[in-house]
């Protein structure tokens, strides 16, 4: 059996990680790596049963560690799968229109998609929208069922007076 590459240049940095993240998955990521270099006579299938990983899995982690360093063992996703923007850059996207509704002019769902397809370089859904909207609090405003000049006591009077 060949003896395995070194992971981690820097062992202190992979113990900061461990102690720091609150992530599941980063931590059996961070502790693949940190058994690899503390432990160089385990296998990757041993060490994939100490923290519940296939050998595939922890072989890749380690491949990629080598690769990447810290960056491939955060994830800096959000939270959300797939994403387009992050949640600061979103809230930034969306202060105009906020400006603008505030100012008291209806907000184009429509105008907001193509500015959002310009920056994200590609055509997305209403629905990518809608969900954008909702997540920074919009919500849909429906105008009254009444004009907002009509005058209630005239149109009683009209309806006592009109033939019937």
């Amino acid at each position: 059996m060949r003896k395995r590459k070194q992971v981690a240049n820097d062992m202190e940095e992979v113990k900061r990680a461990m102690d720091d993240t609150r992530s599941k998955k980063e931590f059996q990521k961070l502790q693949s790596v940190y058994l690899a270099d503390s432990q160089p006579k385990l296998t990757a299938e041993e060490i994939g049963k100490i923290v519940r990983l296939s050998a595939y899995r922890v072989k890749m982690i380690h491949s990629n560690f080598r690769k990447h360093g810290m960056d491939s063992i955060c994830d800096k996703r959000g939270g959300r799968y797939r994403q387009y923007l992050t949640l600061e850059e979103e809230a930034k996207f969306l202060a105009p229109f906020i400006e603008e509704s505030k100012s008291g002019s209806i907000v184009v769902i429509g105008k907001i998609k193509k500015a959002y397809e310009e920056i994200v370089g590609k055509e997305v859904a209403e629905s990518t929208i809608y969900r954008l909207l909702d997540r920074h609090g919009f919500r849909k405003i429906v105008p009254y069922k009444r004009h907002k000049k009509a005058d209630t006591e005239e149109q009683e009077t009209f309806k006592k007076t009109s033939p019937p």
